[in-house]
């Protein structure tokens, strides 16, 4: 059997836990950069409420056998998104993953801040591009297809819902997802301050 993309199911959410630590680091393993007890921190901040709050917009990467190997997952309205991350997801998260005191020095206190500032996802300067996304694949099976052809089902859901554009934020780093998102129809979008990282939004 041949991997494939497929909606997905909650028995998959462990596996989006498992992908967005492994594609973390530039799209490889960033398991070595956090302790073993912080491996599920970056999946509750970038992937599980996603596919909780609104699995209709997520997809897998399925390798034939039913394990979910890559995603794609978002929001239509991230504004709304924030709010229902503050008030429904950050409550099931809180107590493993406390707010850092003082300042924030390791990757997991830096990340730790992240979850709980979801407010941070709200920038005025992207109000014409309502929705946003997250998209991973294992290294293993990447350069297959596999990341169109979940953005096509992404954005296809998206416009169903009749939204017009969506965003997503970037390290700028990462040159290879960037040549991604360009063929794609991506385009950068000009903010202040964005520090490591790089907008890019497109129609639906």
């Amino acid at each position: 059997m041949t991997a494939a993309v497929r909606p997905y199911r909650p028995a998959d959410l462990p596996a989006l836990y498992d992908i967005c630590l492994r594609t973390a680091a530039g799209g490889e393993d960033a398991s070595g950069d956090y302790p073993e007890r912080d491996h599920d921190l970056l999946g509750a901040i970038f992937a599980a409420p996603y596919a909780v709050l609104d699995p209709g917009l997520t997809f897998v990467v399925d390798d034939g056998h039913g394990q979910a190997v890559g995603y794609i997952l978002g929001t239509a309205d991230t504004a709304a998104f924030a709010a229902r991350f503050r008030r429904e997801w950050l409550p099931t998260v809180a107590d493993r993953f406390p707010p850092p005191t003082g300042a924030r020095v390791t990757p997991s206190e830096v990340m730790a801040g992240l979850l709980h500032a979801p407010e941070r996802m709200v920038l005025p300067e992207l109000a014409a591009y309502p929705a946003h996304l997250h998209i991973d694949v294992l290294p293993a099976f990447q350069r297959g297809g596999h990341g169109r052809a979940l953005m096509t089902a992404f954005l296809a859901a998206l416009a169903t819902r009749g939204v017009p554009a969506v965003h997503l934020g970037m390290l700028t780093t990462n040159t290879r997802a960037r040549a991604f998102y360009d063929r794609l129809g991506f385009h950068e979008i000009a903010l202040p301050d964005t520090g490591e990282l790089t907008y890019l939004g497109r129609a639906t």
